[in-house]
């Protein structure tokens, strides 16, 4: 059986070009690498971009580079689109001291983009912090930064994140609160599908408050994670489905109790029905102390199908 564990491909195949596609050449300054697609003006500034597109809707097509760059939108519905998917980098700036991308608005979508080497003085640096209202992530890809995407409190809005790759994320130092590889407040619908999440540097791979999540058809591969914690962390309880999974924990732990953790801070969201079903998870042979697949502190009943678990792990827990 353990072995079996192995058959499914670490990496979502869609996500490969992410990784492997040429380093792109530095971003020239004055060029216009940002074109509001509508109108086809082109602007030396993603800020500028966004503001021409205001109150309304619009897309910005990002040219390949790296922009050390960074915006933040305050209304309208924005798609932040790559021209080449895995070539337009956002590197190194945060606006306001959060984020690459300050998410404010009335909608947004991002598809294509890589973020990287985020950090800032509270120790939150993310690729996108969202504060409100409806965002899809695409074919994208968040590394070596203190957060992937951070959000605030929407209960009537949705994220969904899709074929995208979170890798060398998360921290836990400096005596500051830790950062994870995404980390959600209270919103109404998280969706992640299809997404790789790997090497985590601290925290959590995915903690999320959503009301009612989808949590499906991802790989968590801890095998390069240091002092990381759980793989799937539903704080304050969730709904929804977390299914066909893969979940390999690392030996580098900080905790190594659970691999999925149910209302482990407060039971604010319903968990009754909460399923995890179809998924696939191991644990390295020579890891000392238990290991629980579900770890649940929401005392309500969950629905817990058939998952194939290798040696050393614990179906179920209730604390």
């Amino acid at each position: 059986m353990a072995q079996s564990l192995f058959r499914r491909p670490l990496l979502p195949l869609l996500a490969l070009p992410l990784l492997f596609a040429p380093a792109p050449l530095p971003a020239q300054a004055g060029s216009g690498p940002y074109v509001v697609a509508e109108s086809g003006r082109a602007f030396g500034r993603l800020q500028d971009a966004v503001d021409a597109i205001g109150e309304g809707g619009g897309t910005i097509r990002i040219a390949p580079g790296y922009h050390r760059d960074c915006a933040v939108q305050t209304e309208g519905r924005i798609a932040f689109v790559a021209v080449e998917p895995g070539r337009a980098i956002f590197d190194g700036v945060a606006c306001e001291d959060k984020a690459a991308l300050v998410l404010r608005g009335d909608g947004a979508k991002v598809d294509g983009i890589v973020f990287q080497n985020i950090r800032v003085p509270d120790g939150n640096g993310a690729g996108i912090r969202l504060e409100k209202s409806n965002l899809d992530i695409v074919n994208s890809l968040f590394r070596n930064s203190e957060e992937g995407i951070l959000t605030g409190d929407d209960e009537g809005a949705a994220l969904t994140i899709d074929r995208s790759t979170f890798s060398r994320l998360g921290r836990c130092d400096r005596g500051l609160s830790c950062a994870h590889s995404v980390y959600t407040g209270v919103y109404g619908r998280v969706t992640v599908t299809r997404s790789r999440f790997e090497k985590g540097s601290g925290g959590h791979y995915l903690k999320t408050r959503g009301v009612q999540v989808d949590i499906s058809d991802n790989s968590f591969d801890d095998t390069q994670g240091k002092a990381t914690n759980y793989a799937i962390d539903l704080p304050s309880g969730s709904t929804g489905r977390i299914a066909n999974n893969l979940i390999i924990q690392g030996r580098d732990k900080e905790n190594h109790s659970a691999l999925i953790a149910v209302a482990a801070e407060e039971r604010k969201n319903p968990s009754r029905g909460l399923s995890i079903t179809g998924n696939r998870a191991s644990v390295p042979a020579e890891l000392s102390g238990k290991t629980v697949f579900v770890a649940d502190w929401s005392g309500e009943a969950l629905a817990i199908g058939p998952n194939e678990l290798g040696a050393g792990l614990t179906k179920f827990e209730k604390r």
